[in-house]
Formats: C-alpha cells, structure tokens, sequence
C-alpha cells in the first residue's frame, strides 16, 4: 500500500510527515547508497535546488523518442522530419507551460544563467548610445547579477530587511531614475535559491511598466514549484532551467518579448541562425532561430516537454500543500534543535517554495554537508549557493547547508535530516572527517563506489588541483 498524500485542507505545521508520499515518482528515488559503518540506506535526495531528479515520465518520454533522433531543421530524412517536429512541438509545449502571450519567442537554451546572458545582450541602448540601464537585487544568484554586472554596469539594489521595505526600495529607484536615465529592465529572482522566499512578482511587474522599465524573472527555483504564467503576471521575459525542472540533458528556456530578442545581437555566431552568409556580411534571422546556432539540443527540449506536461497535469494546490508540508516540517524540525538556525531574508515573506537554510553553530556548513552523507545517505547543499552578496549581507559569509524538496520528496526523507541535525548536535559525528582541496572528506572514506560506474574513487576525496571551480563555497 502507498503512503497517504496530503490532505490540502489539514495544517500539519511542524507536525511529523513521515507519512507523506511524493506526488510523483523520480528516476533514481529508490537507490541505495552506503554509509560509513557498512551499511546501506535508500538516498535522501534533498538538494533538487541544485538539480532536480527526472520524473519518470520524463525517462520514459526520452526513452520513446531517442531511436526517433536525426539532425533537424532542413533534413529531407524521415527522422530529421521527425526530430524537427519532436524539437517545434516541444517548443510549444514549454511556451504555453509559462503562459507565453501571442506574440512571445521560446527560445531553447542550455540552463537559465545561458537564457539570461542571451537577453543581457539584447537590452536595447539608451538614445546616447550607452548601455540599457539594468537594475538588480543583491538577494540575486549570481546567474542574475554577473550577465548585468558585465554587458551593462547594472546598478545592484540592496533590499530591504521586510518584503514591504523592499518594495518600497524598488519603487523609489525606478521612480528617481525616470526622469533622468530610466531603467530599460529590473530582473528579479522569482524564489531565492538561498531561502525560498519571494517578492509579489504582479505588484514589482506594476511598479516596473509603471515607470517604462520590462521585467526579467529567474525563474529556476519558482517554475518547478509554482504555477507562473507570463500573460497573468505581466512579466516581460521568464528564464528557467530543465535541470530544476526534473529534466535531464541540458536544456532550459528563455521566454518573453520578441522585439527586443529579435533585434538583440545573435547569441551564437554559426549556422542556423542566419538566412544568408557572403563574405561582405550576414542575414540574420529573425525569432528563435536567431538566438539557437548550431545544432540544438532535440533530446534535452523534449526532455523539458515533457517536465513541463507532467507537473501542468498535477493540481497546483496540491503541489503547493504537499511543498508546504515539508517545508514547514523541516523549518519547524529543525529550530526545535538547540544551536540550529534557519537563514531568512524577510520576516514577513509569505508562500516561500520548498528550499531551506540553516547552519549549526560549532560545526562548519560542509562539515555537516559531510556528515549527513556519509552517516545518514542524505544529500544536501553546502557553502555560498552562488549568492556571495545575499549571503554576506546577511551575516553567512561562512556559507550554510541547504535542504530542498519537490514533487519527488517523500516526507521520511525529511524526518531523517531533521532526526540527523539532531543527532549530530547531541552525540557529535562517529567517522573521522578532514579538509582535502577545501572539501570536507571522510578520513580513508570506505564507501565503494556504485559497479561498472568505471570510477577509481569519489570525487571529493581525488586531488581535484582547480579550488576556482568552487566559487561558491566559502574562503579556506
């Protein structure tokens, strides 16, 4: 028999949900992982933030169309007829799962920070010639921050300690900047990769058209939990990743107005993207193509499809009360422990998705990352979460560890990390841990890795030798 799901009307704020069932099965959902003393455990999937497992559906959907894929566009072959339908439809299919307008271009991209340095390059100048003013939250991932930062000198806005205060903020710096050098964009996280927390998206959107700036959403965190839609909210451009969005193979999508992306410089210089190449200069084509050089990622668009069909298929109130479940559960879990702090950014920030941050005073945040591996199989996030400013801002420059859950989290899951904090705070870690190429390691780590894998060892105990491709973990 299956767990019970989650009846929406019941409040079960800090009340146990083991119980709780996912809404939907994920590929991998029931691997075993070993632990440290020799034993094995089912794996607690608990940093989807980063990057979410793949529905079932999704697997099955790859698995259908793969022995369907030829290049596409321009092919006269059966399969590339094929493959170009399979890419279009799924164009379609991603567009209409954000409420793209009549009107809009679904442009494929790789991930959400590939669809925002595209429209980084295609903000339009100011009459003077300079750069299209951008402005920006210092609450942002830096997949949001670094493309303004670099194409424009955007203009970084610290936010305020209440949702409201913030608001306000927004509204005074569009307002003082109208009269004189406008803001061509505002872009603005949908949820916090950190925190889970969000702006009224429709009352910023306002405030925005009110004084002639478009509005750009990163909407990594928000479309996999959160029913968005680009014609309801007003929102100018909304970049998301598949990744996130239970979507394997690499693709993510930016969604919005056209006039900008179809006079924006070409992302990628190469065929496809042009109607006629002479050696004096180039036609460029208009629309996604424009945008889409080379050739694209079928497998990955249709991967995002079908993502995008099956969440549109689950009711979003149960998605909301099966997130909230589990959200309130671990933050209610998880203060309850001595020494435990949850890392917010506003006091009053209300329906946050299912992303929690928190540190353990005495024990650094890999360290714990470390352990609930290595002694429970539970995976979480650990460090600076590519959000330098928010988090020093708030006083984590060390970094924090970071839980998040989604449609494939079970609520045991849950019960383990909050009962392994607990754990931890009370008896201390039983395995010996060190510090190896700034990742906290078991010491002569025992766990073998998984058969025909074709590995020689984990990854965090090899001389990795490049500390820069950990950016966003904390300072040794």
């Amino acid at each position: 028999m299956s767990a019970p799901t989650l009846d929406r009307r019941t409040s079960v704020t800090g009340a146990s949900v083991a119980g709780l069932a996912p809404l939907r099965p994920v590929v991998g959902g029931e691997t075993l992982v070993p632990l440290v003393d020799g034993t094995q455990v089912a794996y607690a999937n608990l940093d989807v933030a980063a990057s979410a497992p793949a529905l079932q559906a999704v697997a099955d959907r790859v698995t259908q169309v793969l022995p369907l894929y030829a290049s596409v566009h321009r092919g006269a072959g059966y399969l590339s007829q094929v493959s170009t339908t399979l890419y279009e439809t799924a164009r379609r299919t991603i567009g209409a799962f954000v409420g793209a307008r009549e009107g809009d271009l679904t442009i494929v991209t790789r991930n959400t920070t590939d669809s925002l340095n595209l429209l980084a390059g295609c903000v339009p100048a100011q009459p003077d010639g300079e750069p299209g003013r951008v402005l920006v939250l210092d609450i942002e991932h830096h997949a949001n921050l670094l493309p303004w930062q670099r194409s424009t000198g955007a203009t970084v806005l610290t936010g305020g300690a209440t949702v409201a205060e913030t608001l306000g903020q927004i509204r005074e710096e569009l307002a003082d900047a109208a009269a004189d050098r406008p803001y061509a964009l505002l872009a603005l996280t949908g949820a916090s990769n950190v925190t889970g927390e969000s702006l009224p998206i429709d009352r910023i959107v306002a405030v925005a058209h009110e004084h002639g700036a478009r509005v750009v959403l990163d909407g990594a965190q928000l479309v996999p939990h959160r029913r968005i839609s680009l014609e309801t909210t007003g929102v100018d451009y909304l970049a998301f990743s598949g990744h996130k969005t239970y979507a394997p193979f690499g693709a993510g999508a930016l969604v919005g107005r056209r006039d900008w992306l179809d006079a924006g410089t070409p992302y990628l210089a190469g065929g496809g993207a042009v109607r006629r190449v002479r050696v004096a200069g180039t036609d460029w084509h208009e629309g996604p193509a424009r945008h889409e050089a080379g050739s694209p990622n079928v497998i990955g668009a249709v991967a995002l499809a079908a993502a995008c069909e099956e969440l549109a298929a689950l009711d979003p109130a149960d998605v909301v009360a099966h997130e909230n479940a589990l959200r309130e559960r671990l933050v209610a879990g998880l203060e309850a422990i001595d020494r435990v702090e949850v890392v917010r950014v506003w006091a009053d920030a209300v329906d946050p998705v299912g992303v929690v941050t928190f540190t353990v005073a005495g024990y650094d945040p890999g360290l714990v990352a470390a352990y609930l591996s290595a002694e429970h199989g539970i995976g979480v996030r650990d460090g600076r979460f590519c959000a330098h400013p928010l988090l020093g801002r708030l006083g984590f420059d060390a970094g924090a560890v970071r839980a998040s859950v989604g449609v494939g989290t079970a609520g045991e899951e849950v019960e383990r990390l909050v009962a392994a904090v607990g754990r931890l705070v009370a008896e201390g870690p039983r395995a010996g841990y060190d510090v190896v190429d700034g990742l906290w390691v078991v010491t002569d780590d025992p766990r073998p890795v998984p058969e025909g894998s074709g590995l020689a060892g984990l990854l965090a105990t090899a001389a990795l030798g490049f500390d820069e491709a950990f950016g966003c973990l904390p300072d040794a």
